[in-house]
């Protein structure tokens, strides 16, 4: 859900602590303009559990390619003895 950001009423609590109309303006400007870059809880969550998951698979592939080199290393010691 995205947040609502209220530009007039962060302009008026920045000038009424001592910043120029035309500075908290372009303060708010700023904010605005960055608020499509936020990331809300649910996306922090949603790449946890994605990073997560591509951490298991990773696991998951290395120990099986362990496995493929230790089974090949045990033919070729068995052939070769």
């Amino acid at each position: 859900m995205a947040a609502v950001f209220d530009t007039l009423e962060a302009a008026k609590h920045l000038q009424e602590a001592g910043i120029e109309r035309t500075q908290a303006e372009a303060i708010v400007k700023v904010m605005r303009d960055g608020e499509g870059e936020l990331a809300t809880k649910s996306d922090v969550e949603s790449l946890r559990i994605e990073l997560k998951n591509d951490i298991n698979w990773l696991k998951w592939l290395a120990g099986a390619q362990i496995a493929v080199v230790v089974a090949t290393a045990t033919i070729i010691v068995t052939i070769l003895s």
